[in-house]
């Protein structure tokens, strides 16, 4: 499975915030699988305070259709190919390379932990990073 890591760390910090991205970086992620690709996608707390905040922001950048149920408080894709199989809470530590992943999202449910660590492994930009799934 090909697994594609998507941060919206940048597009906060720079774009929004207007200051550096911070060596520690905590937040919230989701996973979304599409046929044959697992997408991780990472969101600082202050920009996407829910998990349902970054399926939505994730389908909108990609044209995926959704809504939000009765409640407010989920996110649903419209399309069957796109599967959000779960989230939970990060903590990224860049100067000392490190990734901590735990919890769970209230809407979506726990992430799958299955093979994570190596999936998390085998993204360039994470290979030399020490990953402790909780």
């Amino acid at each position: 499975m090909k697994i594609v890591f998507v941060d919206y760390s940048e597009i906060y910090y720079r774009g929004i915030a207007k200051r550096a991205v911070p060596e520690k970086l905590n937040g919230k992620f989701i996973q979304i699988r599409n046929n044959a690709t697992e997408y991780l996608i990472f969101s600082p707390k202050e920009f996407t305070p829910y998990h349902t905040n970054i399926v939505e922001w994730f389908c909108l950048e990609r044209g995926v259709k959704g809504s939000y149920d009765r409640t407010g408080k989920r996110f649903n894709v419209h399309d069957p190919k796109w599967i959000v199989v779960g989230g939970g809470k990060f903590e990224i530590n860049t100067a000392e390379k490190s990734i901590r992943l735990f919890d769970n999202s209230m809407a979506y449910g726990r992430f799958d932990s299955k093979g994570l660590k190596g999936k998390i492994l085998s993204i360039d930009s994470l290979s030399d990073y020490s990953v402790r799934i909780e």
